[in-house]
């Protein structure tokens, strides 16, 4: 079997790879912080990038899988999510310019992310949002990553 060639059009992922330290701070009473890692890695010589989740409290022992990769006629990334909950989404995602922003409508519950990453690519500041309706929007947690490697 030959080695991959890396997909072209996945090479602004390239600010993503790496392990990162999380931090979740939910907005509850008393405000809540969950703690946990994540890591991008390039799958078979760079064809998809995987994104692995540990550690959170909400993901269970299991953490999260994300397989992210693009048409390469489309303008925007295609995620396929599960963890260890047993919830399995897809979301569209985009990413330039140092912002990363993740979205996906569903009847009932819509969800969108965005995220900005630091200009020396060590932090990425981020929040989610959620919608029942696809129209109003709350806030529902911020993240902060931070770089270990």
């Amino acid at each position: 079997m030959q080695p991959q060639t890396p997909n072209p059009a996945l090479q602004d992922l390239e600010a993503l790879v790496g392990e990162w330290s999380v931090e979740m701070a939910f907005p509850t009473d008393p405000a809540t912080t969950v703690r946990g890692s994540v890591s991008f890695a390039w799958l078979d010589g760079g064809a998809f990038l995987v994104m692995r989740a540990g550690g959170m409290e909400w993901s269970g022992p299991s953490g999260s899988v994300a397989v992210i990769g693009r048409d390469d006629m489309a303008e925007t990334y295609s995620m396929l999510y599960f963890d260890a909950r047993g919830v399995s989404r897809i979301y569209e995602m985009s990413f330039g310019d140092g912002v990363w922003k993740q979205w996906r409508s569903a009847p009932g519950f819509s969800q969108r992310f965005t995220g900005t990453l630091s200009n020396d690519g060590s932090t990425i500041t981020a929040r989610w949002e959620k919608s029942s309706d696809g129209s109003h929007w709350d806030h529902d947690f911020d993240l902060a990553y931070t770089r270990v490697m």
